[in-house]
């Protein structure tokens, strides 16, 4: 593993612009019941998501180094059992949300995330989780929030019949390394598509090619 963390500055620029993009293209869905290349998401399910990650990002953070999350890292357990635990605690959380529209959704998050990125300067270095030894800080979790923005930009993007690909898909690389230590990167010379792959997406999923992925992100 490359020893060297992401640019601290290019980490907070790719995660305003993560969180931009997924407005963006929220802004444009006109079908939030379309399909998503989260096999068991629609769109209104996927802004729910991104207000329930958005929001437990913010928890983490103000409960860092003892939070939930750095709880679950703790645990000496395989990946597939970490993402097993991952994932149930999404679907419990999306099950539990108030009804309320795709935008509503999107607001709710838009606000979470804005007020995570105001705390992540003063508190860049300090302990946001032990993982199989080795410490990983705020700031590496903030390369990981900004890793999740993107892919879930994309996601909207292809549910809505467009494609999306960020600025500076290089940062998102290092990001991925430091803020996902429990996930391998793919070998991709392209490092965009890179990251795609390793979150188990596929480049050719569209409406009207859903191709069925293992969504790992």
């Amino acid at each position: 593993m490359d020893r060297r963390p992401p640019d601290g500055d290019r980490v907070m620029e790719s995660y305003r612009a993560g969180v931009a993009a997924i407005r963006w293209f929220a802004a444009r869905c006109a079908d939030w019941d379309a399909l998503t290349p989260c096999p068991e998401w629609l769109a209104i399910d996927l802004a729910g998501h991104l207000r329930c990650v958005a929001e437990n990002q913010l928890e983490f953070l103000q409960d860092a180094p003892d939070s939930r999350l750095a709880k679950l890292f703790a645990q000496d357990i395989a990946t597939a059992v970490l993402i097993r635990q991952q994932s149930r605690q999404n679907a419990a959380e999306l099950a539990v949300l108030p009804p309320e529209s795709g935008r509503e959704r999107i607001m709710s998050f838009t606000v979470s995330a804005d007020a995570y990125l105001d705390l992540i300067p003063d508190s860049w270095n300090k302990t946001h989780l032990i993982y199989r030894g080795t410490k990983y800080t705020v700031g590496d979790h903030a390369g990981s929030a900004s890793v999740e923005w993107h892919l879930h930009a994309w996601d909207l993007a292809r549910a809505i019949g467009e494609d999306y690909r960020p600025a500076d898909p290089e940062v998102l690389v290092g990001a991925w390394t430091w803020g996902v230590p429990h996930l391998p990167l793919c070998r991709e010379d392209d490092p965009w598509i890179r990251v795609l792959r390793s979150s188990g997406r596929s480049q050719e999923w569209s409406r009207e090619n859903p191709v069925r992925a293992r969504r790992r992100r």
